[in-house]
C-alpha cells in the first residue's frame, strides 16, 4: 500500500511514505521541485496501472482500486499546486520557475484550503458527472432513452419533429445542474485566488505560456482567419437544409436551428453529408471494403499503422505493446471501448485500448492513437513535469495530423487500392472533412468563451443560458430551435461542462493539425495539392516531427512550434490552403444565395 503525506520537502523517502515540508527560501525552491517530481512518480505508475485494469476489466473491485489511487494522485497534485504558490515571488532560474508554474497550473478546479468547502467541491463535481452520466429522456414511464440512443437518432433521422423531440428531451437532463454549477464555480474561484489567480478563468487562460488576455486575443485572431471559409460552408449547408425541411423551418437569413445538423450539439455536421453533398456522381474509395478484400484483421490494421511511423524513421513499438494492449472487445468481461492511447510507466510501456471494428474509420483512428503513443515515447527522457505535449492542443493535433496522411496516395502505396480517383472527386472528400473539422472550429472556441465569462463573474447564473445562445449565434450561426426558458441550462447538456474538461484544446488541435500537415508535406518534398499529400515514407518529415515531439513540455509551445514550422505562432492559413478547391466550389454554389447570420 502507498501512503502519501500531504506535505513535501525534506528528502525523507521510503517505500511507504513521502514527507514534504514546505519552504519559501530561494535556495530550496529547486529541491522542492525535484522532491515533488519524485513524489508524483511514486503514485503515477500504480494510478495508471489501476486505471488500465479498471477500463479493461470493469467490476466493483477494479473500480474501487482505480478510484482510490486516482484520489491519491489528485490530492497530491492539489497539495503540490498549493505549495508551489508559496514560491510565486521567489527569484529562481527559468527551468525551476517553469516547473513551479506547471504545478500551480495543474488543477482544473482548485479546492480552497477550507476543508468543508473542499469536500463540498468534491461532492458537487461527483454529483454533476453523475447527473450527466445517468441522464435519460422518458417519453413514458416504460419508454426511456439514454444519450447514445438519442444521438443515433439525431445522426440518422430526417424527421424534423423527431429531431426536435430528441434535442429538447436531452436538455431536460441539465436544468437541475444549474444551481450546483454556480456553487461549484464560486468555491473553485476561492481556490484559484489562494493560488494567486484572479479566478478560474485566469488560471485556465494563463496556462498557455502567454498572458491570459493575450491568449484570448490570439484565439480571436485565428478564428478571424477561418471565419470566411466557415461562412461559405454555413451558407451552403443552410440552403440545402432549407431545401430538405422548408425555409419556414430553416429561414435563409437567420442562424441554422441546432437540431437539424446531425449532432446533439450541432458541433460537427458530417452526419448530414448526404443532404449537402455535390450532385455529381463521385468515385469514392471504400476503405472498409479494401480492408476486407486484403484480409486485414484487427492486428494487421495496427501493424500497418505502426509501419506508417516506421516509414518516417521511428523505432518499432515495444513487444509489450502487442502483449498488453486491448485490440478487440473481450467476450468474457465488460470493458471501456472508447479508443485511447496509454503511457503506463513514462518509459516504454505503451498501449492502445480499443474495440477495433474492421472499418475505414477505425483504420484512421488507429493511426491517430499511435500518434499519441509515439509522442509519449518521444518525451519519455524529459523530467516528469515535462512529460506532456507542448500545450494541451498539441497531443490531439499530432494524432489528427497523422490521420490527414491517410490519403488515396497512401492507400495505393501500401497496396490497399490500385487506383487513385482523379481530382474531380476531391470536392466530395473535402466537403465531408469540412463538415466535421471546420464546422467544429467555432464550437471549439465558444464553449470556453462562455466558461471564462462565467468564471470571471461577467456572466451571472441568471444569464447562463442567454449568453450561451448569444455566443452560439455569434460564432456558429446556430440557434435554439425553440424558446429557452429562464430555468434552462443548455451548457450542462454538453459533457465537458459538468465534467469541467477544458475545451479550447480542441479548437487549438483543429488549427494546428493542418499547420503541422502542411509543414511536414513541405519538408517531405510533396508536389501534390496539400489535401492529397501523405508524408508516408519521408524520413525527413519524421526527423522534423520527432525533434518537436521529444521536447515535450520542456519549452513553451511557441518554441516547440518554431522547432517544426520555423515560426512561433499558430496559423490557420494552412486550413485555407488545404480546402482551397472546396472554397471555390462553395462560392459557386452560393451565388445568388443569402449568406450571413
Amino acid at each position: 500500500m502507498l501512503a502519501l503525506s500531504a506535505t513535501l520537502l525534506s528528502c525523507n523517502y521510503n517505500s511507504n511514505n513521502v514527507t514534504v515540508k514546505p519552504t519559501t527560501k530561494t535556495q530550496d525552491a529547486k529541491q522542492f521541485v525535484e522532491n515533488a517530481q519524485l513524489a508524483l512518480q511514486k503514485v503515477r505508475l500504480p494510478s495508471a496501472q489501476a486505471a488500465w485494469v479498471y477500463q479493461t476489466h470493469i467490476n466493483q473491485d477494479t473500480a474501487a482500486l482505480s478510484a482510490y489511487l486516482s484520489e491519491k494522485s489528485s490530492s497530491l497534485s492539489s497539495e503540490l499546486a498549493k505549495q508551489s504558490a508559496a514560491f510565486n515571488d521567489v527569484k529562481v532560474d527559468s527551468d525551476t520557475r517553469r516547473k513551479l508554474e506547471l504545478m500551480r497550473n495543474s488543477l482544473v478546479l482548485p479546492a480552497p484550503a477550507d476543508s468543508e468547502k473542499s469536500a463540498r467541491l468534491s461532492q458537487i463535481t461527483s454529483d454533476l458527472e453523475g447527473m450527466y452520466g445517468s441522464g435519460k429522456y422518458c417519453r413514458s414511464e416504460n419508454d426511456c432513452m439514454g444519450l447514445t440512443d438519442m444521438s443515433n437518432i439525431m445522426s440518422t433521422s430526417r424527421d424534423e419533429a423527431l429531431l426536435l423531440e430528441m434535442w429538447q428531451g436531452w436538455r431536460q437532463v441539465s436544468p437541475a445542474m444549474k444551481s450546483l454549477y454556480a456553487e461549484e464555480v464560486a468555491i473553485a474561484n476561492e481556490g484559484a485566488k489562494e493560488l494567486g489567480f484572479a479566478d478560474i478563468s485566469d488560471l485556465w487562460r494563463g496556462s498557455y505560456d502567454m498572458p491570459a488576455e493575450d491568449f484570448g486575443n490570439e484565439l480571436d485572431r485565428l478564428w478571424g482567419q477561418v471565419k470566411p471559409f466557415y461562412d461559405a460552408l454555413h451558407c451552403h449547408v443552410r440552403a440545402e437544409l432549407g431545401n430538405q425541411y422548408g425555409t419556414d423551418k430553416v429561414p435563409q437569413d437567420q442562424p441554422i436551428p441546432a437540431h437539424l445538423l446531425g449532432n446533439m450539439w450541432a458541433q460537427s455536421w458530417g452526419n448530414i453529408y448526404d443532404l449537402v453533398k455535390p450532385k455529381q456522381e463521385l468515385d469514392v474509395i471504400d476503405v472498409t471494403q479494401a480492408l476486407a478484400t486484403h484480409n486485414y484483421d484487427e492486428i494487421k490494421m495496427v501493424k500497418q499503422a505502426e509501419s506508417f511511423f516506421s516509414s518516417l524513421g521511428f523505432a518499432p513499438l515495444p513487444d509489450t505493446f502487442w502483449e498488453r494492449s486491448q485490440f478487440t472487445k473481450p467476450a468474457d468481461r465488460e470493458v471501456v471501448c472508447h479508443a485511447s492511447a496509454w503511457d503506463i510507466d513514462d518509459k516504454d510501456d505503451l498501449r492502445i485500448k480499443m474495440c477495433i471494428q474492421k472499418t475505414g474509420e477505425e483504420f484512421a483512428v488507429i493511426h491517430h492513437e499511435l500518434g499519441h503513443n509515439y509522442y509519449q515515447r518521444a518525451y519519455k527522457n524529459q523530467p516528469l513535469l515535462y512529460r506532456e505535449s507542448a500545450n494541451d492542443g498539441f497531443h490531439e493535433a499530432i494524432g489528427d495530423t497523422i490521420a490527414l496522411s491517410i490519403t488515396p496516395k497512401y492507400l495505393k502505396e501500401i497496396g490497399l487500392v490500385e487506383n487513385i480517383p482523379d481530382a474531380s472527386n476531391d470536392i466530395g472528400m473535402l466537403l465531408k472533412l469540412a463538415l466535421d473539422k471546420i464546422a467544429f472550429v467555432p464550437f471549439g472556441l465558444m464553449v470556453d468563451q462562455w466558461r471564462w465569462k462565467v468564471f470571471s463573474g461577467e456572466v451571472k447564473p441568471a444569464d447562463y443560458n442567454k449568453v450561451w445562445w448569444q455566443l452560439r449565434e455569434k460564432y456558429q450561426g446556430v440557434m435554439a430551435p425553440t424558446e429557452r426558458g429562464d430555468d434552462a441550462f443548455d451548457p450542462g447538456a454538453k459533457y465537458h461542462v459538468p465534467a469541467n474538461t477544458p475545451y479550447t484544446r480542441y479548437f487549438i488541435a483543429h488549427i494546428l493539425q493542418f499547420q503541422f500537415h502542411k509543414t511536414l508535406c513541405d519538408i517531405s518534398g510533396n508536389t501534390d495539392p496539400i489535401h492529397r499529400c501523405s508524408i508516408y515514407g519521408s524520413k525527413e518529415a519524421g526527423e522534423a516531427l520527432n525533434n518537436m515531439l521529444e521536447m515535450g513540455k520542456s519549452k513553451t509551445w511557441q518554441e516547440a512550434l518554431t522547432t517544426l514550422t520555423g515560426k512561433g505562432e499558430m496559423d490557420a492559413n494552412a486550413i485555407l490552403a488545404y480546402f482551397a478547391p472546396l472554397k471555390e466550389w462553395l462560392d459557386e454554389q452560393n451565388r445568388g444565395r443569402t449568406c450571413g447570420f
